[in-house]
């Protein structure tokens, strides 16, 4: 009967090293503040104003007219950073592309949101760090950001 204590004792060392390793792995800003001009990989050209989910994140693609597309990110700027647990990664709306990250409330899993004004209007990829399924959760957060703009 001694092994089930010591086996529950392992099991929360284990889990409480893996929170930490999450919640404490350095974050360097050029990895995610990542140029949306230069369309990554797995982001085909996607339908105009609609949001594309991915396994590990979302997608779209606003179209704007360039003075449009700056009020947009300056706006949205101002939506994520009032959403809990995000802060504002890298870039700056004058400079035409920010990104984000949010942690997630429990474990504190980082997702990271790069929006850019390109030729078309505004370009906004929402992605997460860890895991290949995010179970929706950042094409949520972009939905939810979208509404509010």
């Amino acid at each position: 009967m001694t092994k089930l204590p010591s086996l529950a004792a392992l099991i929360l060392i284990l889990l409480a090293g893996l929170m930490a390793y999450v919640r404490l792995a350095p974050t360097n800003p050029d990895d995610w503040h990542m140029d949306l001009g230069q369309r990554p990989a797995p982001l085909a050209k996607p339908s105009p104003d609609t949001v594309t989910t991915l396994p590990n994140g979302a997608y779209t693609d606003l179209v704007l007219s360039p003075d449009q597309a700056q009020t947009a990110l300056a706006n949205l700027d101002a939506i994520a950073l009032a959403n809990p647990r995000t802060r504002r990664l890298a870039g700056s709306a004058a400079s035409g592309r920010i990104t984000w990250q949010t942690r997630s409330l429990i474990w504190g899993f980082p997702d990271y949101t790069t929006a850019q004004i390109t030729a078309d209007g505004l370009t906004i990829f929402a992605r997460q760090r860890f895991g290949s399924q995010d179970m929706g959760v950042n094409a949520a957060r972009l939905q939810s950001w979208l509404s509010k703009l």
